[in-house]
């Protein structure tokens, strides 16, 4: 008899192994009912069920001589996966038996999973029609070995009741599955992590009206990231490749390493007496350490606040004293092109400044610049990472509501808002979005180009590869200077990396300095199948070079936000490709319900520009909530239009209901009583063959309320005179945008302001140009670019 007796944090149950035509075929009897063990007479029968079904597998065994797997697998359409069973209470409080088998195929060399719900209570017949549509699907023959083999592998008293044939489904099936069922779609997905307990309820609201998701359930993010992979026999795949031009390093960690690790770091947080729920802020640069820290922070339940390494003072003690954190991890120094950043003493002037004062801090000490150490607050990250009384930690079960981390938003004014993200709904979604959305599964590499400190870096450095297994990048350099405009083509060539995540921006810096792309011309791209940008507009005219030269390799745009933790409109390569539309992040992601509303709350129709407003409740991943301050998450996110999370954003959707992001709410400009976005004056200026990049911004006018005027960088080797560049776009933009525009001013700057995530500080240029007060953000690139700036604008005549 094969049958065994599972008890692990995965899995509580008997399951039952054998081997037929040179496969393991397994099936998985739970001893689980809604969280519970099942004892006495209800794990007696189960225990029956699974010793009968053995005794089924055990007669196929002897019988099976043909090689029908072979045969599946050789012509790489489909083959049985297994079949689980669990017990399902129905309300008149009965116990039935829920079979559910798995089939996994190949489409388009892609692995994808249809599963079939089987019940032996079923509707007769339906086994078999699910397998011929199946079939028909595939374009597999009634009349082949593969089309009888998966109808002779239906148990003989099971029958079909519901049949999710998610792989197989287009985008628009999807999408409105996930908004007319949500707990069922959610349900699906939320199966393929591993939990320690499953949860009990699907979606709820709290006690303050927030929607939670999974809540019941018990899982550990840093399971999901890196245990269960080594678990499963993947330990020595290669996780993570640290790529740092700035110190010409290139390293790799495997699972098994990165877990120990980890496991090591975290037993030394414990010794501090850092535990779940405790915060730990991380300021730290691109170094594999900083990956580290914020899993050993999710393996013991601690809550981690990564801020972006060589913030200013300030704006850091700010953060300390929301996140009142135990322990602070950091670095020595960050590395900027050629340049060494000190952070230490930024840190000690933070802790300084803030009311709230950490009891440890622990610095990586880098080569480039060691830092001085205030003993006995201070510990050095190597000595206190490898003390012999460290013991490595096991991961602690977490509820999925709890909280993973904290991030803050950048802002202009006031106090940073920290955005909460939870373990069970982060998870679940990027587990999900990985595959559906990236096109990258078990074993294929990952680059999102961006930092730990911003969210891109969260969700697709860290966490959201490693959940599904895959290998990432963690890169420390810039598109340009490190040491040229070909450094990222180097990295996507050596690594062979298959999906790659970049802001637009980055593109215009390699645009610039490269602009017929020579440079790659030196690197085999043959792995890269799909480019992604976010964290702004992709503008059509970049766009439309990127589309030049990367021909064949689909430009996927996608728009989200900080506050939902991955894409709310995409392009879902591992879905369905959809046509796209310069200028637009394509269709709404599974989960959000978007639309646009006017000023009133009234729902705007096609080509008509408003807010950019999403139907509650927010899919897995979204915040719950901010930091300390639930009213103030109320407050700013909904209680402008009541049921609806305001993006913050402005746009449209055409008649095809592909969204435009125009930009945010604050850029669009009152033009003698026209309201016109400065994003659609940009797409026009940016058309220039001239311009290498370009911000429009509103400004104040005594006669027409406000005009838009255009600050432009030119692309390299250009000649033209300022006057001549000037007349030509009023031209342009009168042309395209109409004389209603009123057009008229354009300033040629060596820089633009811009966050290190990339995003253009337009707020800030407007008010320094109207002669209003600014604050300049923590989270700007270079701060000397505000003087720089200032000085050309007062030289150009245009800051009053």
């Amino acid at each position: 008899m094969s049958v065994e007796l599972l008890d692990n944090p995965r899995f509580h149950g008997f399951r039952v192994r054998r081997q037929i035509d040179g496969k393991t075929y397994q099936e998985y009897f739970s001893l689980k009912e809604n969280g519970k063990r099942l004892r006495g007479a209800k794990r007696a029968a189960v225990k029956e069920i699974a010793e009968k079904r053995d005794a089924e597998l055990s007669g196929l065994q002897q019988k099976s001589k043909d090689k029908a797997d072979k045969e599946i697998q050789l012509d790489d359409n489909g083959q049985v996966k297994g079949i689980l069973c669990r017990l399902k209470k129905e309300k008149s409080g009965t116990m039935t038996p829920v079979f559910q088998v798995g089939i996994m195929s190949r489409v388009s060399g892609k692995i994808v999973n249809t599963t079939v719900s089987l019940n032996k209570h079923g509707i007769p017949g339906a086994w078999e029609k699910a397998v011929d549509f199946y079939c028909t699907h595939k374009q597999i023959s009634k009349r082949s070995k593969i089309y009888k083999d998966l109808l002779a592998r239906c148990p003989k008293k099971a029958q079909v009741t519901k049949f999710l044939k998610a792989a197989d489904m287009g985008y628009a099936e999807i999408y409105q599955h996930s908004l007319t069922d949500p707990e069922g779609f959610w349900a699906t997905q939320a199966q393929l992590i591993p939990w320690f307990e499953p949860p009990e309820t699907i979606l709820d609201q709290d006690p303050n009206g927030a929607w939670r998701w999974f809540r019941g359930g018990k899982l550990n993010s840093c399971y999901v990231a890196l245990d269960q992979h080594v678990a499963a026999g993947r330990g020595d795949a290669t996780a993570l490749i640290y790529d740092s031009p700035a110190t010409n390093t290139v390293a790799h960690y495997s699972f098994s390493q990165l877990t120990a690790w980890t496991a090591q770091v975290a037993g030394a947080l414990q010794r501090l007496g850092v535990g779940k729920g405790d915060r730990v802020v991380i300021y730290m640069p691109m170094i594999p350490e900083t990956a580290v820290a914020m899993l050993a922070c999710a393996r013991i339940g601690a809550v981690h606040s990564v801020v972006f390494g060589g913030f200013a003072a300030p704006e850091l003690a700010m953060r300390i004293d929301d996140a009142t954190p135990k322990v602070v991890l950091s670095a020595s120094c960050g590395i900027e092109f050629d340049r060494v950043i000190e952070y230490k003493p930024l840190l000690d002037e933070a802790i300084t400044l803030a009311d709230h004062k950490p009891d440890h801090c622990v610095i990586v000490q880098r080569p480039q610049a060691q830092a001085a150490l205030t003993e006995p607050r201070d510990l050095d990250w190597q000595s206190w990472q490898d003390d012999p009384d460290v013991v490595p930690a096991d991961c602690v079960a977490v509820d999925a509501t709890d909280p993973l981390y904290i991030l803050y938003t950048s802002g202009t004014t006031g106090k940073p808002k920290g955005v909460v993200r939870d373990n069970g709904g982060h998870a679940v979604a990027l587990n999900y979005s990985m595959q559906a959305i990236y096109g990258v599964d078990v074993g294929d590499v990952y680059w999102a180009a961006s930092d730990v400190g911003w969210v891109v870096g969260h969700s697709y450095i860290v966490y959201g590869p490693l959940f599904r297994g895959c290998t990432t990048v963690l890169y420390e350099g810039k598109p340009v200077r490190t040491p040229d405009a070909g450094a990222f083509w180097r990295v996507l060539a050596q690594h062979k990396v298959k999906s790659f995540f970049v802001a637009p921006t980055a593109f215009r810096a390699i645009k610039k300095e490269d602009p017929d792309c020579l440079l790659k011309q030196k690197y085999d791209l043959s792995n890269l199948k799909y480019q992604f940008v976010a964290g702004e507009r992709l503008d059509p005219p970049t766009y439309h070079w990127l589309q030049e030269h990367l021909p064949g390799i689909p430009i996927i745009d996608h728009w989200w936000q900080t506050e939902t933790g991955w894409s709310m409109c995409t392009n879902m390569a591992g879905v369905e490709l959809l046509e796209t539309k310069a200028g637009s992040p394509t269709l709404p992601a599974p989960g959000y319900d978007i639309r646009i509303l006017d000023d009133d709350g009234k729902e705007l129709g096609p080509n008509s520009e408003g807010s950019i407003v999403v139907k509650a409740p927010l899919p897995p991943g979204s915040f719950p909530t901010v930091w300390g301050d639930h009213d103030r998450f109320v407050e700013s996110y909904w209680s402008q239009f009541p049921g609806f999370y305001l993006t913050g954003d402005g746009g449209y959707r055409d008649e095809d209901g592909y969204l435009f992001v125009m930009g945010r709410i604050d850029d669009v400009i009152n033009v003698a009583g026209h309201r016109l976005s400065t994003g659609q004056i940009e797409e026009v200026v940016a058309e220039h063959a001239a311009v290498a990049e370009c911000a429009v911004i509103g400004i104040n006018d005594v006669d027409k309320g406000q005009v838009p005027m255009g600050l432009l960088l030119l692309k390299d080797g250009v000649n033209i005179s300022a006057e001549d560049l000037q007349a030509e776009l009023v031209t342009m933009v009168r042309q395209n945008v109409g004389a209603i525009a009123n057009f008229k001013r354009a300033v040629v700057v060596s820089r633009l302001p811009k966050t290190r995530s990339g995003k253009i500080l337009r707020k800030v240029m407007r008010k320094m140009v109207d002669g209003e007060q600014y604050t300049v953000p923590s989270t700007i690139d270079d701060v000397s670019i505000i003087a720089e700036l200032e000085t050309t604008l007062r030289a150009a005549g245009v800051i009053r």
